[in-house]
């Protein structure tokens, strides 16, 4: 079985995030970038299941820049047999279809059986990439699993649902997105950090998957406007002179809180 991982570089969670008022998009050189935590916890899926089949090969997925190499080696750190870096100029601020347009033609090409994602990453958020790359490669798909069980032409899970958890399953070739429920990756040790020196990372253009950036090739996503979040105002100061209960009533009320 061949199982492609997504795994996206983002920007420490812990950092500040900034945005480039004229690009629209994140200053990635404003602080530490880092392998996004769901992508590894999905990696660790992956790994878990080839660790009791060897037939099973793990491949690391990413679309990023070129300076994004150091993560992608995270992963083969991690685990991973191999890498696929999709590093192109013309992908800079690429919306989500060009994206999952992107990503699932690196994935046709290599041939996968199983895909497996975080259900949105830390920066963008977007939470569709899994149901797009699904449609895009005429898989089942299955989002969003807080559990997962993986068989040689199966998989099936657990999602959250309002009335409890709802059992889902499908027959590969499969995409499924889990969610932080799953466990957390293993850390990289010394001697996979140096052997993922020596596996393979492929780097692929949009040349190289026949994909095009051009808009006029297919209807784009566009940003119009972009403004810094504004500062936080001052809260509303109640002094209590034996009406404190009605004006915070009113407060309430003027605000449509109750």
């Amino acid at each position: 079985m061949k199982i492609f991982v997504l795994v996206k570089e983002v920007p420490d969670t812990y950092g500040d995030r900034k945005l480039n008022l004229e690009t629209g998009l994140a200053e990635r050189s404003a602080g530490d970038v880092v392998l996004d935590e769901i992508t590894e916890r999905a990696l660790e899926v992956a790994l878990s299941y080839a660790d009791k089949n060897p037939d099973a090969e793990v491949v690391a997925l990413s679309m990023a820049p070129e300076s994004s190499t150091a993560s992608v080696r995270r992963a083969l750190a991690i685990g991973a047999a191999s890498a696929v870096h999709i590093a192109d100029e013309q992908l800079a601020g690429a919306d989500l279809g060009l994206t999952a347009e992107v990503l699932a033609a690196a994935i046709r090409r290599g041939g996968a059986d199983l895909v497996i994602t975080g259900n949105l990453s830390t920066d963008g958020s977007g939470g569709v990439i899994p149901a797009m790359l699904a449609e895009h490669l005429g898989f089942a798909q299955a989002t969003a699993l807080n559990a997962v069980e993986i068989s040689a032409d199966s998989i099936s899970g657990t999602r959250a649902a309002d009335a409890g958890a709802q059992p889902v399953s499908a027959q590969l070739p499969a995409v499924i997105s889990v969610t932080e429920a799953l466990p957390d990756a293993r850390f990289p040790n010394f001697k996979g950090i140096m052997a993922a020196k020596k596996k393979p990372l492929e780097v692929l253009s949009l040349a190289d998957l026949e994909v095009s950036a051009d808009p006029a090739a297919a209807p784009r996503t566009i940003m119009t406007a972009i403004a810094e979040k504004p500062p936080r105002a001052a809260g509303v100061k109640i002094t209590d002179e034996g009406d404190a209960g009605n004006q915070l009533v009113e407060y309430l009320v003027q605000n449509r809180l109750v």
